[in-house]
């Protein structure tokens, strides 16, 4: 099927609204939890309320340069700024980032490629797990791969379906990041592959032989 530039955009916004939406609520309960006239309570409710805004800070921007235009359409970006803004939200107690992309500027899709692909691999170890991140070579020879390694990984089907390039049957608010994550390899003349084995997901962009 064909999605209508519109619906992708109203979807890809659904999106973004579900991964800020919580910290954001968490910093409207401890405000009204600022109300109280119990001093511990209110020191508990000021230590949500600032590490939900370094949350929501560090979401917005992973998201600015996963999915925003970030500059012209054209532009390139500093990998090193995409290792930041991926350890802001991906380097966690459960979670191990490992970033394996030399710093250089890139296009800017392949940047945003890359991101995408870890946000899939985050989601396939919501229990947390090591996660790779590798980008090397230009042009033709352009080559992503991102990889989640821990107990409780998993590849759902329907994100395996939608990075298959399969027509999907329908797209929603749950299957349009990998759908968009297609999209933006199509932009950058390569292929996903995606392999899922026991206890690990390793997800390859390159350029289809």
């Amino acid at each position: 099927m064909t999605i209508a530039p519109l619906d992708l955009a109203a979807l890809l916004c659904s999106r973004l609204c579900h991964d800020v939406i919580g910290p954001v609520g968490a910093i409207i309960n401890g405000l009204e939890v600022l109300d109280s006239n119990d001093a511990e309570m209110r020191g508990i409710a000021m230590d949500l309320i600032r590490k939900s805004a370094e949350s929501a800070s560090a979401r917005l921007q992973f998201c600015r340069l996963a999915f925003g235009a970030s500059g012209s359409l054209a532009a390139a970006i500093d990998t090193g700024h995409a290792e930041t803004a991926a350890r802001e939200i991906f380097n966690t107690d459960r979670t191990t980032l490992r970033w394996e992309a030399p710093r250089r500027l890139a296009p800017k899709n392949a940047v945003k490629l890359l991101l995408n692909l870890c946000l899939i691999a985050a989601s396939a170890a919501p229990r947390g797990g090591v996660i790779t991140a590798e980008m090397t070579g230009e042009g033709e020879d352009l080559f992503i791969r991102v990889g989640a390694v821990g107990g409780n990984v998993k590849l759902s089907q329907a994100v395996a379906h939608a990075l298959s390039g399969s027509e999907p049957e329908t797209i929603d608010a749950h299957s349009i990041q990998p759908y968009y994550a297609t999209l933006l390899a199509g932009e950058c003349g390569l292929t996903i592959d995606a392999v899922a084995t026991a206890g690990a997901v390793t997800l390859t962009a390159k350029r289809a032989a």
